[in-house]
């Protein structure tokens, strides 16, 4: 099932993000889609902000990964933008992936094209561009139950 959301500002991704983060479970797996400057990372820390993630949010691109482990379930946020082929893509995945698992935490993952066909459970929002402003989500839940109307 997907749901289609529209979030005029700032605010309201956040928000959008910290309702997600209520439907996440240890071992959930997210990925993020969109264009540079559409608010991915902002987004995440809306999934902070409700998982109680007492750091600072921030990009992981140059890091590749941030780990925050304040909240009720550890967070490891991916940013595989700088990756230019699959297998580094996989390998800094698989990596991050089962660190994820013994520490029973969700894993964000911007930029995942080319991990994307390695994972079959997992939440897909694409963010874009809205016609004048704000921007337009669709949101993929694994389980087909998701409703934010």
């Amino acid at each position: 099932m997907y749901d289609f959301v529209f979030v005029e500002n700032l605010k309201e991704t956040l928000n959008l993000g910290e309702k997600l983060s209520y439907k996440l479970n240890p071992h959930s797996v997210v990925l993020l889609k969109g264009p540079i400057g559409a608010g991915k990372t902002s987004f995440v820390q809306g999934i902070g902000k409700g998982l109680s993630i007492s750091e600072d949010i921030t990009s992981p691109t140059f890091a590749l990964s941030h780990h925050y482990s304040s909240g009720k379930i550890p967070l490891i946020h991916l940013d595989l933008y700088r990756l230019k082929n699959s297998s580094s893509a996989k390998e800094v995945f698989f990596s991050e992936e089962e660190e994820a698992l013994q520490n029973e935490a969700i894993l964000v993952i911007e930029w995942p094209e080319f991990i994307e066909p390695l994972i079959k459970d997992c939440w897909k929002i694409e963010i874009s561009y809205a016609k004048n402003s704000g921007r337009n989500y669709i949101i993929k839940d694994p389980k087909n139950l998701l409703t934010f109307s």
